[in-house]
């Protein structure tokens, strides 16, 4: 592997993260790096990471690391930058959309592979990345300095939750059963692991069955909208490319060529010219 910087995300006193391709494979393949100055947060996060591979049988979300001169380089998958909250629109979703994408932000945090001090700086900053089809995925761009190594389950479950209330305070007038237990559970501080929370999700979600028409249009619409609006500006720009050829040809040949194509067609009809 041999990393080229393509830009910086952020850079301060504990770090500096950027992302970079691997010139080994032409560029193909993308990563999101951490390049840690602070000793003592190498040591912790070193430790953190081993801990978790070990926790998940050799899984780990880290892809490598290696020392870089005065810094410590910790290399993770890039995901394409969609942030969460800047394409969510809870608004046009119906409820059981909205429960499914909570579920998904679920799931991102359960196969995700890292020690807990790290997941709760990419919940606590929020780094989510939403995909079209709405899936989750965990963007590994953090601000680092934050760093509590004590952190555990409980609070990432926490931090998880507090993000699915706001996906769903939009629906919390339409009888969000899902919402309501949210709320009440995180005052109580009653949830321990993301499998608890993930259950209360499903067995209080809206059942698919009674998704409307109308409900399931609106669903269709916000998840294809951005390839319907492509679609017309593509069908426009050929329109009209075909409308200046013909104004072209109009004005130097005096009649429009592809036209002739028709007209001559209509000349001769069975044995007889239509000429005479």
């Amino acid at each position: 592997m041999t990393l080229e910087s393509i830009r910086t995300i952020r850079d301060n006193e504990w770090s500096r993260v950027t992302v970079e391709r691997d010139i080994e494979t032409d560029g193909m393949a993308l990563y999101t790096v951490i390049h840690v100055k602070e000793h003592s947060l190498v040591r912790d996060l070193l430790q953190m990471f081993e801990d978790a591979k070990n926790m998940a049988n050799g899984g780990s979300a880290l892809v490598t690391s290696f020392s870089d001169g005065i810094e410590y380089v910790f290399v993770f998958p890039y995901r394409t930058e969609r942030p969460l909250f800047d394409f969510y629109m809870g608004e046009s979703y119906s409820l059981a959309d909205c429960e499914d994408i909570c579920c998904n932000v679920i799931l991102a945090c359960l196969s995700a592979k890292l020690p807990y001090p790290f997941l709760l700086l990419i919940l606590d900053q929020e780094l989510l990345n939403f995909a079209k089809d709405y899936s989750v995925s965990l963007d590994y761009s953090v601000d680092i300095g934050s760093l509590d190594i004590r952190a555990d389950e409980r609070q990432c479950v926490t931090a998880c939750a507090k993000i699915l209330i706001r996906l769903l305070e939009n629906k919390a007038t339409d009888k969000a059963i899902t919402y309501q237990i949210l709320v009440k559970k995180i005052a109580n501080r009653s949830y321990q692991t993301f499998t608890e929370l993930y259950r209360d999700l499903r067995i209080a979600a809206t059942p698919r069955s009674k998704r409307g028409l109308l409900a399931r249009l609106k669903g269709w619409w916000s998840r294809n909208r951005e390839i319907f609006f492509r679609i017309v500006i593509v069908a426009a720009i050929i329109i009209g490319i075909v409308a200046l050829v013909f104004l072209i040809s109009n004005l130097v040949m005096g009649d429009i060529p592809f036209l002739r194509l028709f007209y001559n067609n209509f000349k001769l009809i069975g044995t007889e010219s239509m000429l005479q």
